[in-house]
């Protein structure tokens, strides 16, 4: 019973997300959404899967990023193994949008 409560959680976030029109809607509802912790902590494993795919190296993407090895280690396997196929996804669209 707990764990279809927090899928109808999860996706009655995933809905409220795909109602928003544009960049600034996002930012008004994620700003009131999460913290500021929550909100670098996203942004910047966004920015460390974009600098994998770009074939940058971790020396590299810690200095760009503040990223810990650790992160980005994370984000590289769930890009290579044992992802979903989301950051791919958005990868391609965004290529598409451009």
């Amino acid at each position: 019973m707990k764990e279809k409560m927090e899928i109808k959680n999860l996706d009655d976030l995933f809905e409220a997300v795909l109602c928003l029109n544009n960049v600034e809607e996002c930012r008004l509802f994620f700003k009131d959404l999460c913290t500021v912790p929550e909100l670098k902590a996203l942004s910047q494993r966004f920015q460390v899967a974009k600098l994998l795919t770009e074939n940058h190296v971790y020396s590299d993407i810690v200095g760009e990023t503040g990223a810990s090895t650790a992160t980005i280690s994370r984000v590289n396997r769930s890009l290579a193994y044992d992802g979903n196929g989301g950051y791919g996804i958005v990868f391609d669209r965004l290529k598409e949008s451009k």
